[in-house]
């Protein structure tokens, strides 16, 4: 595999095929509206709450789970705010009637006083002293972050000639079939990274036949000074389950030969049945690397995410789809 963060025509040459079918399906979908909420099971959440909110509504005098939700009504609008990704809720509140389901999940969060509303995951903490226990699995500790001392020598590659660098790092990575590498020089990353500070948060679309495209999103970490990472993890599944959410595919930025030899490493993994194939992990590299590592200050890629960032409710995924259009 040569690069990915090289120009596409060139880094791309052996996956073309695969990255213009997408375009040509993405260009019969103008109207598809992007649901992070396609594939909850409805049903079962509100029969989930269901007799708990009958009893709740006996309880407070009233007649039935209708007046209930009336009565919470503000608290449950606030909750539900509190509960969206920051920029994502232009595409998730796009029609006006409310879900049954999705209505009787907030009731039962309003008022229930043991609930604890969804947050983004924090930032990452320093490391603690040594012997002391996490309270609670980190978002890193689950995507398995390996130094680059756990792939190659790195003092032996520190003697090689760039080429030679490239070279062994692909074939390093050629016999796992679920893997992901690239080389990225260092001016590169240096762009895309910049980024990431300003915007470790954002989401990306990826085309599905017959289902227009499904919202993916992605976070930054920097958990050391010599490792960066990235997470992708459906939407659906972030929104519903917070920093305990299953990344498909982590990718790990690997600095050690960055001031020596101007590279940075990339690896990656995309995990088995989380329904996403290594291609489509490579779809959303590509598009991760055309948004973070624009420049332009007119660009409208950097507009949405700033959107996104700010929680600007002019956020379109509408929008977020042409300007992945234009990848290819």
């Amino acid at each position: 595999m040569t690069s990915l963060f090289i120009p596409t025509r060139h880094a791309y040459r052996c996956s073309a095929p695969v990255l213009r079918t997408f375009q040509r399906r993405w260009a019969q979908v103008h109207d598809i509206r992007f649901l992070a909420t396609h594939n909850k099971p409805e049903k079962k959440v509100l029969d989930k709450y269901k007799a708990k909110l009958e009893q709740k509504a006996k309880q407070e005098g009233l007649g039935d789970i209708n007046e209930l939700k009336e009565v919470y009504k503000d608290k449950i609008e606030t909750l539900r705010k509190k509960a969206i990704v920051a920029g994502a809720d232009a595409f998730l509140h796009a029609e006006n009637t409310p879900n049954t389901a999705s209505s009787a999940a907030s009731v039962a969060a309003a008022t229930s006083p043991k609930n604890i509303p969804f947050q983004p995951p924090p930032p990452p903490q320093p490391q603690a002293a040594a012997g002391a226990q996490p309270t609670k699995p980190s978002h890193e500790a689950k995507a398995g972050i390996k130094t680059l001392d756990s792939f190659v020598d790195v003092e032996k590659m520190l003697d090689l000639p760039r080429k030679e660098i490239e070279y062994l790092w692909r074939l390093r990575h050629a016999s796992t079939p679920n893997s992901l590498c690239a080389t990225i020089p260092l001016e590169v990353y240096e762009k895309i990274a910049s980024t990431a500070k300003k915007h470790p948060q954002f989401i990306l679309p990826l085309p599905r036949e017959g289902q227009g495209a499904e919202i993916h999103f992605l976070q930054w970490t920097f958990p050391s000074p010599t490792t960066a990472t990235v997470l992708f993890t459906h939407l659906a599944e972030f929104k519903l389950r917070g920093e305990f959410a299953q990344p498909h595919t982590t990718l790990t930025h690997h600095l050690d030969l960055a001031d020596p030899k101007g590279l940075v490493l990339l690896e990656g993994l995309v995990t088995e049945d989380r329904g996403v194939t290594v291609d489509e992990s490579k779809w959303l590299l590509m598009c991760l690397q055309k948004f973070y590592g624009q420049t332009s200050e007119e660009s409208p890629r950097k507009k949405l995410m700033e959107q996104f960032s700010q929680g600007d409710t002019s956020f379109k995924v509408e929008e977020l789809l042409e300007e992945a259009e234009k990848i290819v």
